[in-house]
């Protein structure tokens, strides 16, 4: 019985997703910079359009990334890029060191907590010395 009501709940919520998001057309992942750089673009191009205020939910999300973002949505891809170029670099990663900038070992460690292996100090130590060019 437990199993069946948690099944109706989450079919449930899938059709209320459903709702809200018709279609989903394709997915990448952003740095905060470069969400910040499209939500202002897309408020700008609805400013044009209407004087109509902005949804709550959009204005907290350009909020937060305004807030969060510490890089140019430019230097936000070279930065990435650049820290595709390490071995043990997964996309994601290289997503969240952007978007955090960490400046010590165990910053770096903690990005990589959920990862199954270990950098060592001196590719630890690569890493940083390129996020420090962008920090």
């Amino acid at each position: 019985m437990i199993n069946e009501e948690r099944i109706s709940e989450k079919e449930s919520t899938d059709v209320f997703l459903q709702m809200i998001v018709k279609e989903v057309l394709n997915e990448e992942l952003l740095t905060l910079a470069e969400v910040r750089e499209m939500l202002t673009q897309i408020m700008e191009e609805r400013r044009e359009k209407s004087d109509e205020e902005q949804v709550y939910e959009f204005r907290k999300a350009l909020n937060h990334a305004e807030n969060f973002a510490k890089l140019s949505a430019a230097d936000a891809k070279k930065l990435v890029l650049e820290l595709l170029d390490f071995e043990k670099m997964k996309p994601v990663i290289a997503v969240r060191i952007t978007d955090i900038l960490p400046l010590s070992r165990d910053e770096l460690r903690a990005i990589y907590s959920k990862e199954k292996f270990t950098l060592q100090d001196t590719e630890l130590d690569a890493i940083l010395d390129v996020v420090r060019q962008y920090a």
